[in-house]
């Protein structure tokens, strides 16, 4: 018999087991990484206040990459680096929010870490 594998619920339990251990705060808040087939969106993120301290996606007015690539994502990352500058922000906490660090997650972390984010 071959068994089906429910992704979206595997890669929830990865996600729930990765939040356990990380959280952010207003000084080293987490950076949170969600990417859908056409589109990637980072949020900088203090647990415990619960707000978003800055966001960054392939939807907004002006970003002239495709959000579905990896030359797209690195636009995002600089750009959420860009604002978390602004913030005064430098260190952070990566949660790849159960994906794969591959590909567009990769490739967003790159363009926050050459934007002056160290984590």
């Amino acid at each position: 018999m071959v068994k089906n594998i429910d992704r979206k619920a595997s890669r929830a339990k990865r996600q729930k087991r990765v939040r356990a251990k990380i959280s952010g705060t207003a000084s080293c808040p987490r950076l949170n990484v969600f990417r859908s087939a056409k589109h990637i969106y980072a949020q900088l993120i203090d647990d415990v206040a619960g707000v978003t301290l800055a966001s960054a996606s392939s939807l907004e007015k002006g970003f002239d990459a495709d959000g579905g690539n990896k030359d797209g994502a690195y636009k995002v990352g600089e750009a959420l680096a860009a604002r978390a500058k602004d913030k005064g922000i430098v260190d952070v906490v990566f949660d790849r929010a159960g994906y794969l660090y591959h590909g567009r997650v990769a490739s967003l972390a790159d363009g926050a870490r050459n934007g002056g984010l160290n984590f």
